[in-house]
């Protein structure tokens, strides 16, 4: 497929990021662009932000990878919606976007979240949410590896020779993370600081923030 790949870190319900982000990248029908998971809790708009993607996938070739909190979530809403462990973890706030009922997320909204991948192939990168065993091919990974799995600073490459691209663990320097064969752009949006776009192929760097600041034009080596 043509056009660029452009891989976005954690949303985390941080609307307006991901609107201002959206607007610098601008998707065409050319592009793929990877969403790699996390996009509810603890920020305020988690509904505006799954109505976002739901729409940009009419334009672009959408990838939703799923993260350990919409798996949380969606766990939470099958055992009775009052999930202590995922109201603790942020739930409350996607609730709230919602008015507070389960019973408000429409089905649309829920097959989305559903639909979520487990990871995203390039010709040179694999897209994940957490991690991934560097021994394990990608049909072999586990679930906490690829949705729980924190960055350590000490990855070893993947087996495959290809770069893992990830989100999940926060960058409170608010820049993406380089390792020898990763990249790590979950730059804590939903603390204040950045949310994330990447263009595999150029490695630009395009970040907004939930307040509305935005900065382009650097690439991962001039941010990292």
């Amino acid at each position: 497929m043509g056009g660029r790949t452009l891989a976005i870190g954690d949303v985390h319900g941080c609307d307006v990021a991901l609107s201002q982000l959206l607007e610098m990248l601008a998707p065409t029908n050319n592009d793929t662009v990877v969403v790699l998971g996390d996009i509810v809790d603890r920020g305020p708009g988690s509904r505006q932000v799954i109505e976002t993607l739901i729409e940009l996938a009419g334009s672009c070739h959408l990838v939703f990878l799923l993260g350990n909190h919409e798996e949380m979530m969606l766990d939470a809403i099958q055992a009775g919606a009052d999930d202590s462990s995922w109201l603790m973890f942020g739930g409350g706030n996607t609730l709230d976007s919602y008015g507070g009922l389960v019973e408000n997320i429409p089905r649309e909204h829920l097959d989305f979240l559903t639909s979520g991948k487990d990871w995203w192939e390039t010709d040179a990168d694999i897209l994940v949410h957490a991690g991934v065993d560097p021994d394990l091919p990608l049909q072999s990974q586990t679930g906490h590896a690829l949705r729980w799995q924190h960055l350590t600073g000490f990855e070893r490459p993947h087996q495959s020779g290809k770069r893992v691209i990830c989100g999940h663990t926060p960058l409170q320097s608010g820049a993406p993370w380089v390792g020898p064969g990763w990249v790590g752009i979950d730059t804590f949006c939903c603390g204040g600081l950045y949310l994330t776009g990447l263009d595999l192929r150029s490695e630009l760097v395009y970040q907004a923030s939930q307040s509305g600041h935005t900065r382009q034009g650097l690439t991962l080596d001039e941010l990292s």
